[in-house]
Parts: C-alpha cells; sequence; structure tokens
C-alpha cells in the first residue's frame, strides 16, 4: 500500500514539474494586425535572444543611480516627495 502511494506521489511530482519547464526555441506567432508587424523585426530578434521585449517593441533601457539620484532630488525640491509622504505613507 505504501509504495503504491510513493509511486503515485513521484508519478504527480514528475508531471508537475515538466509543466515549469521552459522551452528551448521561441514560438513564433503570425502577426494578426499591420500595427504589429511594424516591430516584428525587434521582436523576433530579442525573442530569440531570450530577452523581454515591451508591446511596442523597444527594449526598455535601465537607468544608471545618477539618473535615479537626480529623479530623487528633483522630486524632494519641487515638493512631490513630500506630497507622497503625506498622501500614501501617512498611516
Amino acid at each position: 500500500m505504501k509504495s503504491l502511494m510513493i509511486a503515485i506521489a513521484l508519478v504527480g511530482a514528475a508531471s508537475a514539474t515538466s509543466a515549469f519547464a521552459q522551452t528551448s526555441a521561441p514560438v513564433t506567432q503570425q502577426p494578426a494586425a499591420a500595427a504589429t508587424q511594424v516591430a516584428s523585426d525587434n521582436t523576433q530578434a530579442a525573442a530569440q535572444a531570450g530577452q523581454w521585449v515591451p508591446p511596442y517593441g523597444q527594449p526598455i533601457v535601465g537607468k544608471t543611480r545618477a539618473q535615479v539620484y537626480q529623479e530623487l532630488v528633483q522630486a524632494e525640491k519641487d515638493g512631490q516627495l513630500a506630497y507622497l509622504n503625506s498622501t500614501l505613507y501617512s498611516h
């Protein structure tokens, strides 16, 4: 009885883990509209490289630490940070 339960548990675990496996070949789909066809060149190249591409087809460039710091200083100067602190984080 115990061996049957162990066998069922192993089969269940094996089938559940294969559901989360990543495929090695990218799935190609035909664009449905002309608007998506414009960005298809960039999307296919990035999909082959394994990167996420936003719907509009342009990759998002990360910010540097200096850019983030400048945004923080600007938010402090124009009162945006104080407003967020008083409204969102007042609990």
